[in-house]
């Protein structure tokens, strides 16, 4: 079973169904009493970075969901979900991250470029022995919609798993132990985000076995 951490932002169908596609069993996780029976989590976002950090910790799940992470149980946080996990954004700088991970979340230089990114970008794999990352190559294109990016901290930067070029290169996916997340959305992704949330999947699967 896979929870998905509702607090009202994010493509929450969206990922429930593409989910369900790779056959995982879902639930709505609103309060900690909901978390019983989930073998993994997942944190969507979309918007604002501090709506989200500041919707989510309405919920009351913040220590929950750190001790999750803590405990090195599966979790995948997608878009704002992953930007949330940083320290900081300074789209909303007076809004504290989760500090999953050092970094500060900027936004890109608009000179040259069209701000938010808006389609499809290639990654490079940084970590070509991850299970999260089975069938994943280099070159394969992943569906962005953002304005901003984490700017990891150096002493988190051998967990980046995906980068990106979008006139600067930065970190589209970062992983420790069970937990993997990325700036793009891989509900939208096609086969390819398909596959990345397939190897969730099992990875969820092979620890509730």
């Amino acid at each position: 079973m896979i929870g998905i951490l509702n607090y009202e932002i994010g493509n929450l169908r969206s990922v429930q169904k593409a989910l369900e596609h790779e056959g995982a069993p879902t639930k709505w996780v609103r309060t900690e009493a909901d978390l019983a029976g989930c073998d993994g989590l997942v944190l969507p976002g979309v918007g604002a970075f501090g709506d989200c950090v500041k919707e989510f910790r309405a919920t009351g799940l913040e220590g929950a969901v750190r001790d999750w992470i803590a405990a090195d149980r599966p979790f995948f946080g997608i878009c704002v979900g992953y930007q949330m996990l940083f320290e900081a954004s300074d789209e909303s700088p007076d809004v504290p991250g989760l500090g999953v991970f050092g970094g500060q979340v900027v936004r890109f230089d608009d000179r040259g470029r069209k701000v938010p990114q808006i389609g499809w970008n290639t990654v490079q794999v940084r970590q070509p022995q991850s299970p999260f990352l089975e069938g994943i190559a280099d070159g394969a294109y992943f569906y962005f919609v953002h304005s901003y990016y984490p700017q990891v901290a150096e002493a988190d930067r051998p967990h980046v798993a995906l980068e990106a070029d979008y006139g600067v290169p930065f970190a589209a996916a970062i992983t420790r132990g069970r937990l993997f997340a990325t700036q793009f959305h891989p509900e939208k992704s096609q086969a390819n985000g398909l596959r990345l949330l397939g190897n969730f999947v099992k990875m969820t699967q092979s620890v509730a076995a």
